[in-house]
């Protein structure tokens, strides 16, 4: 029984005008009366004139009215209902008693839409509407169609009617010998013995594969026995050199705890390594750029000086004294000092940029210098003391220039 079922029943019971509302509560539990009186009423509402025993009180009295609807619906509407359902009155007699009602049901149904057409029709006499009746149209074609063909064919069959008779009238006029009906049967009954020997000798090779796989699944459990002790014999033995293996296998887990140890260590002083190089070249760059630079900057300041020191010359020349001639004569003489001073300043520079780096005392070195100056200087004086009285009067000049460059000097460190 399902809820479907159980609920189409009630509906189309109370479609049907039966005077009890049923509930669907009412076949959890057999009862009997209420399916004896729902069988009387559909048996009277599809014959009026029916005659059936209505005592159910004894179990011999059900059986009796039970057999008598069954036989009345098998009869009269044709429906074969299951006895032992409907004698169980529950959810089961419900499907039984569907297949009534939905055969009445289905009448009722049928004679309203009969009624409705018929009222359509009375109503739709004068009127007449193109459109609805494109789909009769469509169909009428079609069975046209059908028709004509199945004419076709059946016209090609008639034609062969007449050898078709002759033949049919022949093989049953043709006598039944007894001698070919044997040899038929035999015949079958030969086949059949055959299927039969061929099914036996199935069947006693089944019997023979299967013992034989007994015995093949019965060796492999010995097997299986036999390979279950060993290794519990093997997993209980202790090996000869186990010892010595777990102590070697210790040792090697030490020295490669070790070995990664001093691994971590050696890419650690690597990386460090590797910076201090890249900050050792990015000092040594910078010192490279700095002493460039103060290259540049003192060959600029010479240059400078070098024109500085030729437009003093050239102003302070006396008009009086000497001639053109000693003038050129003494004209490159006097640079000649101040070149040294020069050479000297930038000696004394590049000294203080070295000590500088190296961190050396440069002290000695500038009294050194000194002295080679004062001794460039009094060869000078002796040089200008020969060459005439020119000299002596450029002699202010280059005295002149000297304090100023070793003050430069001074000031550029």
């Amino acid at each position: 029984m399902s809820f479907r079922d159980l609920r189409n029943f009630t509906e189309m019971m109370r479609a049907l005008g039966y005077p009890r509302l049923i509930s669907m509560e009412n076949f959890r539990t057999p009862n009997f009366t209420l399916v004896a009186e729902i069988l009387i009423w559909l048996v009277k509402r599809y014959e009026p004139h029916m005659d059936i025993p209505t005592d159910v009180d004894t179990e011999s009295d059900r059986i009796f009215f039970i057999k008598a609807v069954a036989q009345f619906m098998a009869t009269k509407a044709h429906i074969k209902l299951n006895t032992k359902r409907l004698y169980q009155a529950d959810g089961y007699a419900v499907k039984e008693m569907l297949k009534i009602t939905s055969v009445l049901y289905s009448a009722m149904k049928t004679k309203q839409m009969a009624l409705g057409d018929q009222v359509e029709e009375d109503n739709s006499k004068f009127k007449f509407d193109l459109s609805s009746r494109i789909s009769d149209l469509k169909a009428a074609r079609q069975l046209a169609s059908e028709v004509t063909s199945k004419g076709a064919s059946l016209y090609d069959l008639l034609g062969k009617e007449v050898d078709l008779r002759e033949m049919r009238t022949a093989a049953i006029a043709r006598p039944l010998e007894i001698n070919e009906t044997e040899k038929a049967l035999r015949a079958a009954i030969k086949e059949i013995l055959q299927s039969v020997e061929k099914t036996k000798d199935m069947l006693s090779n089944v019997v023979s594969d299967e013992t034989s796989l007994d015995a093949k699944i019965e060796k492999k459990k010995q097997e299986l026995e036999r390979n279950r002790k060993r290794l519990q014999t093997l997993q209980s033995v202790r090996p000869a050199f186990m010892d010595e293996y777990e102590k070697i296998e210790e040792d090697l887990q030490k020295q490669y705890d070790t070995y990664v140890e001093k691994f971590r260590n050696l890419c650690f002083l690597e990386s460090q390594l590797d910076e201090y190089h890249r900050l050792e070249q990015e000092r040594f760059e910078e010192a490279e750029n700095t002493l460039r630079m103060m290259q540049h900057k003192m060959r600029e300041e010479e240059r400078d000086l070098m024109r500085s020191s030729y437009e003093d010359s050239d102003m302070d020349v006396p008009e009086d004294e000497g001639s053109d001639s000693d003038m050129e004569e003494c004209r490159p003489s006097k640079p000649r000092p101040t070149r040294n001073a020069i050479m000297a300043g930038t000696q004394t520079r590049e000294s203080h940029i070295f000590t500088e780096d190296s961190e050396i005392d440069v002290d000695e070195e500038d009294d050194e210098e000194d002295e080679e100056g004062d001794e460039e200087e009094s060869k000078d004086l002796e040089d200008d003391s020969l060459e005439g009285p020119m000299s002596r009067g450029t002699r202010p000049t280059r005295g002149g220039m000297k304090p100023p460059l070793l003050e430069e000097s001074d000031n550029d460190f």
